[in-house]
């Protein structure tokens, strides 16, 4: 059944521009080591990088008219809070990412979603979040028990996109966190890679996915060239660039500085920003309520989600992070990571 939905990538991506490079690039980049998984007749692929422009420009991102925002919105207007509700209604009309993290039913949730915005004339934005050992061990522990397991996975989240449009982000935190930190060894590190590459190989041949690898944020991994051979492991070539910033706070214009030195060592790579916190952009230092990155005081909404950005190589402003999802229990009041924390969500609006 996948290999009936992926034979119609190339048609809707620019089969001319791709034809074209193939022969070049096959000298450049050899025949695919995995064929064997490819649908039939396929041939290595080009670099998404330098396939053509913005793969979702124009689009349309699907808006959950029962997202928390909205069910905050009423809650709080029902009683008697008008001035908060309004607040809360402006988060309820911007569209925010579905993170997948659950390590069963996957499948039929993501079909649900990918339908939902399908049925709008809308593309839904996604977020695959289930890496073995994700966040080594932090707030947002989990992930899959086994390699094996998360194939499967991948798997079956591309099943449940199937030919409905949508925007993948692979794997938030884990390449930064295999650079800097140290809770994964050599092996594991290298393991980590090969999983995300099989992740973007597979949401990459659904013939309607943009799929961008996550890379950090700009006080993560420095200088960004540090990213480069990760990257290149986990499949960039295959992927429609990467995502930038997802869940911090650093300005949309410093963020953009720091993508274009990556792109260019990336083969002009196009990349996305997650503006969902960034209107005040990052505070730079923790405090006695916790880390820089964890619910920071102070902080405010930022762009509004779009795929037309007028930017070089930036393909959308989006927001992944959910505006009011906890970062994790890190600061007095705050709830578990991803739990929604609707007074935080309410400062994000009143402070930008």
């Amino acid at each position: 059944m996948l290999d009936q939905v992926f034979a119609g990538r190339s048609g809707s991506r620019g089969a001319l521009r791709a034809a074209a490079l193939v022969p070049i690039l096959l000298g450049i980049i050899g025949c695919s080591s995995d064929g064997a998984d490819a649908p039939a007749g396929a041939v290595s692929e080009a670099p998404a990088a330098l396939r053509g422009s913005n793969p979702v420009a124009g689009q349309q991102l699907f808006v959950d008219p029962a997202s928390p925002a909205a069910a905050q919105a009423k809650r709080w207007r029902d009683g008697g809070r008008g001035t908060d509700a309004a607040a809360m209604a402006l988060l309820a009309k911007r569209a925010t990412a579905e993170w997948m993290v659950e390590a069963s039913g996957v499948e039929q949730r993501v079909r649900a979603e990918a339908q939902r915005a399908a049925e709008a004339g809308r593309t839904a934005l996604l977020v695959a979040y289930h890496v073995p050992g994700r966040d080594c061990g932090n707030y947002s522990a989990g992930g899959s028990d086994s390699p094996t397991a998360y194939r499967a996975w991948a798997r079956s989240f591309a099943h449940g996109i199937g030919s409905r449009r949508a925007i993948v982000i692979v794997e938030p935190d884990a390449i930064p966190q295999a650079i800097v930190q140290s809770c994964l060894s050599q092996a594991a590190k290298a393991e980590r890679y090969a999983l995300i590459a099989y992740a973007v190989k597979t949401f990459a041949r659904l013939p309607h996915t943009a799929v961008y690898i996550d890379a950090g944020n700009p006080g993560w991994v420095r200088p960004p060239t540090g990213l480069v051979a990760p990257l290149r492991a986990s499949g960039i070539a295959r992927a429609d660039g990467f995502a930038l910033n997802v869940s911090n706070f650093y300005s949309t214009k410093k963020v953009i500085s720091y993508g274009r030195v990556l792109s260019r060592h990336l083969h002009g790579a196009h990349f996305v920003i997650d503006t969902s916190r960034n209107g005040n952009g990052a505070t730079l230092e923790d405090d006695a309520g916790g880390p820089k990155w964890c619910n920071p005081p102070g902080r405010a909404i930022g762009h509004s989600p779009t795929t037309r950005t007028g930017r070089r190589k930036v393909d959308a402003y989006l927001w992944v992070k959910t505006p009011g999802a906890s970062d994790g229990p890190c600061r007095a009041g705050a709830p578990p990571a991803g739990h929604w924390w609707p007074d935080y969500a309410l400062a994000l609006v009143r402070n930008r």
